[in-house]
Protein backbone atom coordinates (compact mmCIF):
# COMPACT_ATOMS: atom_id res chain seq x y z
CA UNK A 1 0.00 0.00 0.00
CA UNK A 2 1.49 3.42 -1.11
CA UNK A 3 1.62 6.30 1.99
CA UNK A 4 -0.72 9.12 1.73
CA UNK A 5 1.48 12.37 1.52
CA UNK A 6 0.64 15.50 3.97
CA UNK A 7 1.41 18.54 2.11
CA UNK A 8 1.35 21.68 3.87
CA UNK A 9 1.62 23.88 0.70
CA UNK A 10 2.76 27.22 1.90
CA UNK A 11 3.02 31.03 0.60
CA UNK A 12 6.68 31.61 1.47
CA UNK A 13 7.88 27.14 2.22
CA UNK A 14 6.47 24.04 1.98
CA UNK A 15 6.78 20.89 4.21
CA UNK A 16 5.47 17.70 4.17
CA UNK A 17 5.25 14.28 6.24
CA UNK A 18 3.60 10.70 6.16
CA UNK A 19 2.03 8.52 9.21
CA UNK A 20 4.14 6.02 10.83
CA UNK A 21 3.32 3.31 13.60
CA UNK A 22 0.35 6.37 14.65
CA UNK A 23 3.28 9.30 14.31
CA UNK A 24 3.78 12.02 11.65
CA UNK A 25 7.82 11.92 10.00
CA UNK A 26 8.88 15.01 8.35
CA UNK A 27 10.12 13.87 5.34
CA UNK A 28 13.21 16.00 4.20
CA UNK A 29 13.32 17.49 0.76
CA UNK A 30 16.49 16.31 -1.37
CA UNK A 31 18.64 18.72 -0.18
CA UNK A 32 18.24 17.34 3.06
CA UNK A 33 15.74 20.40 4.44
CA UNK A 34 12.74 20.08 6.26
CA UNK A 35 11.22 23.04 4.50
CA UNK A 36 11.30 23.63 0.46
CA UNK A 37 10.89 27.00 -0.93
CA UNK A 38 7.78 27.19 -2.66
CA UNK A 39 9.56 29.18 -5.39
CA UNK A 40 9.82 28.31 -9.51
CA UNK A 41 12.59 29.48 -11.65
CA UNK A 42 13.76 29.58 -15.29
CA UNK A 43 17.16 29.60 -15.41
CA UNK A 44 18.68 31.79 -18.23
CA UNK A 45 19.52 28.65 -20.37
CA UNK A 46 15.69 27.60 -20.12
CA UNK A 47 16.01 24.68 -17.40
CA UNK A 48 13.11 24.92 -14.36
CA UNK A 49 14.01 24.75 -11.19
CA UNK A 50 12.35 24.57 -8.51
CA UNK A 51 12.57 24.72 -4.55
CA UNK A 52 15.74 25.80 -2.97
CA UNK A 53 17.53 25.97 -6.70
CA UNK A 54 15.03 28.53 -7.73
CA UNK A 55 15.62 30.97 -4.44
CA UNK A 56 19.04 30.51 -5.36
CA UNK A 57 19.06 32.25 -8.67
CA UNK A 58 16.00 34.72 -7.55
CA UNK A 59 18.58 37.58 -7.13
CA UNK A 60 20.23 37.56 -10.53
CA UNK A 61 16.82 36.30 -12.55
CA UNK A 62 14.09 38.11 -10.83
CA UNK A 63 11.55 38.40 -13.67
CA UNK A 64 11.96 34.56 -14.00
CA UNK A 65 11.68 33.55 -10.25
CA UNK A 66 7.74 33.39 -8.76
CA UNK A 67 7.09 33.46 -5.23
CA UNK A 68 4.43 34.11 -3.32
CA UNK A 69 2.04 32.91 -6.07
CA UNK A 70 -0.06 31.18 -3.49
CA UNK A 71 -1.43 34.41 -2.74
CA UNK A 72 -3.03 34.15 -6.50
CA UNK A 73 -4.31 31.09 -6.40
CA UNK A 74 -7.80 31.18 -6.93
CA UNK A 75 -8.45 34.97 -7.44
CA UNK A 76 -9.85 36.97 -10.15
CA UNK A 77 -7.47 39.58 -11.72
CA UNK A 78 -9.65 42.31 -10.44
CA UNK A 79 -9.43 41.23 -6.82
CA UNK A 80 -7.95 44.03 -4.11
CA UNK A 81 -5.07 41.93 -3.53
CA UNK A 82 -4.04 40.81 -6.75
CA UNK A 83 -3.88 44.70 -7.35
CA UNK A 84 -1.96 45.04 -4.58
CA UNK A 85 0.16 41.85 -4.99
CA UNK A 86 1.44 42.99 -8.75
CA UNK A 87 2.89 46.40 -7.64
CA UNK A 88 5.58 43.58 -5.04
CA UNK A 89 6.20 41.03 -7.86
CA UNK A 90 9.19 41.88 -9.80
CA UNK A 91 7.53 38.66 -12.44
CA UNK A 92 4.68 39.98 -15.19
CA UNK A 93 0.80 39.35 -14.14
CA UNK A 94 -1.99 39.49 -16.68
CA UNK A 95 -6.03 38.61 -16.40
CA UNK A 96 -6.31 35.17 -17.83
CA UNK A 97 -9.06 34.78 -20.42
CA UNK A 98 -11.39 33.39 -18.03
CA UNK A 99 -11.05 36.41 -15.76
CA UNK A 100 -8.33 34.66 -13.33
CA UNK A 101 -4.94 35.55 -13.30
CA UNK A 102 -1.85 34.04 -15.07
CA UNK A 103 2.18 35.10 -14.21
CA UNK A 104 5.02 34.32 -16.93
CA UNK A 105 7.73 32.24 -16.46
CA UNK A 106 10.14 32.75 -19.50
CA UNK A 107 7.99 33.42 -22.57
CA UNK A 108 5.15 31.03 -21.21
CA UNK A 109 2.06 32.42 -19.11
CA UNK A 110 0.31 30.38 -16.39
CA UNK A 111 -2.29 29.90 -13.90
CA UNK A 112 -1.22 30.03 -10.42
CA UNK A 113 -2.20 26.35 -10.03
CA UNK A 114 -0.26 24.96 -12.92
CA UNK A 115 2.69 26.79 -10.64
CA UNK A 116 2.10 25.31 -7.38
CA UNK A 117 1.47 21.93 -9.43
CA UNK A 118 4.97 22.37 -10.31
CA UNK A 119 6.14 23.32 -6.34
CA UNK A 120 3.45 19.88 -5.73
CA UNK A 121 5.85 17.64 -8.17
CA UNK A 122 8.69 18.55 -6.69
CA UNK A 123 7.63 17.62 -3.06
CA UNK A 124 6.34 14.73 -4.45
CA UNK A 125 8.97 13.46 -6.11
CA UNK A 126 11.06 14.34 -3.18
CA UNK A 127 9.11 12.48 -1.07
CA UNK A 128 9.19 9.39 -3.08
CA UNK A 129 12.98 9.70 -3.48
CA UNK A 130 13.25 9.63 0.65
CA UNK A 131 10.24 6.93 0.92
CA UNK A 132 11.25 4.51 -1.95
CA UNK A 133 8.38 4.12 -3.43
CA UNK A 134 4.73 5.84 -5.47
CA UNK A 135 2.79 8.03 -4.20
CA UNK A 136 -1.23 8.31 -5.07
CA UNK A 137 -2.60 10.68 -2.97
CA UNK A 138 -2.04 13.81 -0.58
CA UNK A 139 -3.71 15.99 1.44
CA UNK A 140 -2.87 19.52 0.82
CA UNK A 141 -3.35 21.88 3.76
CA UNK A 142 -4.88 25.37 2.88
CA UNK A 143 -5.62 28.43 5.26
CA UNK A 144 -8.79 28.71 6.99
CA UNK A 145 -9.61 31.93 5.19
CA UNK A 146 -9.42 30.68 1.56
CA UNK A 147 -12.83 30.96 -0.22
CA UNK A 148 -14.23 27.85 -2.21
CA UNK A 149 -12.49 28.61 -5.68
CA UNK A 150 -8.47 29.38 -3.78
CA UNK A 151 -9.52 25.80 -2.05
CA UNK A 152 -10.56 24.27 -5.51
CA UNK A 153 -7.67 25.26 -7.32
CA UNK A 154 -5.20 24.32 -4.62
CA UNK A 155 -7.15 20.94 -5.12
CA UNK A 156 -6.92 20.70 -9.05
CA UNK A 157 -3.41 21.56 -8.31
CA UNK A 158 -2.75 18.39 -6.25
CA UNK A 159 -4.87 16.28 -8.36
CA UNK A 160 -3.25 17.45 -11.70
CA UNK A 161 -0.31 16.09 -9.89
CA UNK A 162 -1.20 13.34 -8.06
CA UNK A 163 -3.13 11.72 -11.17
CA UNK A 164 -5.40 9.88 -8.57
CA UNK A 165 -6.14 12.58 -6.22
CA UNK A 166 -5.79 15.39 -3.61
CA UNK A 167 -7.83 17.03 -1.13
CA UNK A 168 -7.78 20.10 0.92
CA UNK A 169 -8.21 20.57 4.33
Amino acid sequence: MSKILGIDLGTTNSAMAYVEGGEPKIIENKEGNRTTPSMIALTKNGERQAGLLAKRQAVTNPKNTLFSVKRLIGRRFTDAEVSRDQKLFPFEIREAKNGGVEVKLGDKWHTPQEISAMVLQKLKQDAEEKLGGKIEEAIITVPAYFDDSQRQATKDAGDSVLDIGADTI
